[in-house]
Parts: structure tokens; C-alpha cells; sequence
């Protein structure tokens, strides 16, 4: 059975949301934007599976080929960005350094990731574009101090991202990545959010990223040192999350900074990120005009 896909979208110069279907998208806010003007508002309702299913069987309101799709929350509160989460990326660094007792973070602005099929661009001031493939947590319901045991519950969606990297940018400063982690476009989310249902959906879920076809990332979800449920007991610990809130989870092994020599993105790549039961990120690459 296909999951329920919900995509914020372009069309005609104006922003819209829907149910992707295998032609096209129908378009759910020709019908729905009184009560809910984006998919913010719809996550925050708790009506995201419930507004796919009005869309099934219908036919699409617009061809794939006439729309853009774009990162599937508009103007979320926060985005958090979780490193080294995957065992293999802590052995990646040769620091020596034992596996970190609590997850390294970082915040990233909503310009920084354009949606699938949009090209990623590679900066002016850097040739070292770097992907990184995740999975994405979306909040649908708010917490502070929320108990590991009931973390799952504020979960509304999946989605996916390539949380580009400017590599020489991550050390300006003595002690921040926060430079080379938000250059303009460079990530992505989507293409689509899928609803999150039970923990068997997201306990195993197989991660790849392909750079012009060659196999790059390959990891699972089971395999996390900070499994979901941890990630958001300890965010919520010193932030209220609310909903439409995104946690990028981290990235296995295999971005290109961690080859000899390194193998960054260059115009004309394509980087393409995909995972069980949630689907394909894809993206091109240019050069910042």
C-alpha cells in the first residue's frame, strides 16, 4: 500500500499543497486553505492523513511536470541539525575520540534548503559543497520535558534531506559550523511529507545517498547512537517543540569530505537521497550565478 504524501508546491507563480498521486499532485488547498493556509497549519491540526485520504482516488489537479516542488514546511520555527549520530561517522573523524556522551547540534534557516528537483548551488566563496543524506523527524504536536516513553506521539511526519555542507566554512570560528551549514540552497528537504503511523515504521529504516548513481551513504535507522526518541527528549529539554518543527538526524558514513582525495559536488552532479517507505530526494547541482 502506497503512504499518504503531502507536498508543498509551486504552480503558476503561487504556493500551494496537496496529495502527491502517481500522475500529479491534487491540489488540497483549493479546498482546505480557509482552515488551513499551508501544511504547517494542517500538522498542527492533526489532519494530515485525514486530508491524503480525501485526495484518494481523485484525479490530479496538476501534472508533475507543471509544478516545483518545494521543502514540504513553510517557515518552520526551527530546524535542528543533529551530527555524527551513525557509529561509523565517530570512528570517520580519526580523533581518536571516544563515541560523544550527548548529540552535537546546530540550527539551520529555512533559505539554506531548496525542495526536490531544484538544483543545490555551490557557493562563490567555496568549491567544497559537500551531501549529506538524513531523515527527517517533523513535530506535530508541542512539548517541553517530553518523557522518552511518549517522544514517538509528537512525531507527525517524515520527510528527507541532503544537508548540504560548505566544508572549509565549518571552522571559521573556534568552535561553531553554523557558516558552512546554511549558504544559501544548499539543501534540501522532501519531496514529500509521509505521515508518521507506528514505531515499526521508522525502527529500521534503510538510508542511501547516490552521487551520479555510485553508492555513497548506505546506513539504517536501528543503527543510531541517539535513537529518535532520545533526540527528541533531549531537545525538548531546553526548547519547546512545536509543531512543524524539523530534526535533520544526522548522516551515515561516506560524504564525500571523508574520501582521499575529498569528492565534492560539482555543476552537472546529481545527489539523490532515498529511504524505505518515505521515498527519493533528488537534486542537480550549479554554480551560484
Amino acid at each position: 500500500m502506497t503512504l499518504p504524501r503531502l507536498a508543498t508546491y509551486s504552480v503558476e507563480g503561487a504556493t500551494r499543497y496537496g496529495a502527491a498521486v502517481d500522475r500529479g499532485v491534487v491540489d488540497l488547498s483549493a479546498r482546505h486553505a480557509k482552515d488551513f493556509p499551508t501544511l504547517r497549519e494542517v500538522i498542527a491540526a492533526g489532519k494530515l492523513t485525514s486530508l491524503a485520504e480525501e485526495a484518494a482516488g481523485r484525479s490530479p489537479d496538476h501534472p508533475l511536470r507543471e509544478i516545483t516542488f518545494l521543502p514540504p514546511v513553510p517557515a518552520p520555527e526551527k530546524i535542528i541539525c543533529i551530527g555524527v549520530n551513525y557509529p561509523d561517522r565517530n570512528a570517520e573523524y580519526k580523533d581518536g575520540q571516544d563515541a560523544p556522551k550527548y548529540p552535537s547540534m546546530f540550527m539551520r534557516s529555512p533559505r539554506s534548503f531548496v525542495g526536490h528537483g531544484t538544483p543545490l548551488v555551490r557557493p562563490r566563496a567555496s568549491a567544497q559543497l559537500d551531501y549529506e543524506g538524513e531523515i527527517v523527524l517533523v513535530i506535530g504536536k508541542e512539548g517541553r520535558h517530553i518523557a522518552e516513553s511518549a517522544a514517538l506521539d509528537h512525531i507527525a511526519a517524515l520527510t528527507l534531506c541532503n544537508e548540504g555542507s560548505v566544508r572549509d566554512w565549518l571552522r571559521h570560528a573556534k568552535f561553531n559550523v553554523t557558516q558552512g551549514k546554511n549558504f544559501d540552497s544548499s539543501g534540501s528537504l522532501g519531496p514529500w511529507l509521509v505521515p508518521y503511523t507506528t514505531e515499526s515504521q521508522i525502527a529500521d529504516i534503510r538510508l542511501t545517498t547516490h552521487v551520479n548513481g555510485e553508492l555513497r551513504q548506505d546506513d539504517r535507522t536501528s543503527r543510531l547512537m541517539f535513537p529518535f526518541r532520545y533526540l527528541i527528549n533531549y531537545i525538548s529539554t531546553f526548547a519547546t517543540l512545536v509543531p512543524g518543527d524539523i530534526i535533520v538526524t544526522g548522516t551515515p558514513t561516506g560524504a564525500g569530505a571523508r574520501f582521499d582525495p575529498p569528492r565534492y559536488l560539482r555543476p552537472g552532479d546529481i545527489v539523490e537521497v532515498e529511504a524505505e517507505g518515505i521515498g527519493l530526494l533528488r537534486n542537480g547541482v550549479v554554480d551560484e550565478a
